[in-house]
């Protein structure tokens, strides 16, 4: 999914993309990204890995636990 289109994301991908955009996400470090969405845990605890992999949002620092989840250039032209 390395530079995936909005048309080629699922609308949660899409949705949780969006939230990160708008700058309500946390990102915490780990062999599994965990996303927060308005400080809460995300129901879909594979959409930030898939969103870091696919180069839509920015690996998490691992330095520090959690910090905010940043959308990567290839993540602003997915949302237009």
């Amino acid at each position: 999914m390395p530079g995936a289109e909005t048309s080629t994301l699922s609308r949660r991908d899409q949705a949780v993309l969006r939230a990160v955009a708008e700058g309500r996400c946390q990102l915490g470090a780990g062999w599994a990204p965990l996303l927060l969405v308005d400080g809460l845990v995300c129901a879909d605890s594979a959409a930030g890995r898939r969103l870091v992999a696919a180069g839509l949002v920015h690996e998490p620092d691992p330095a520090r636990p959690l910090g905010p989840a940043r959308v990567t250039s290839a993540g602003r032209a997915a949302l237009g």
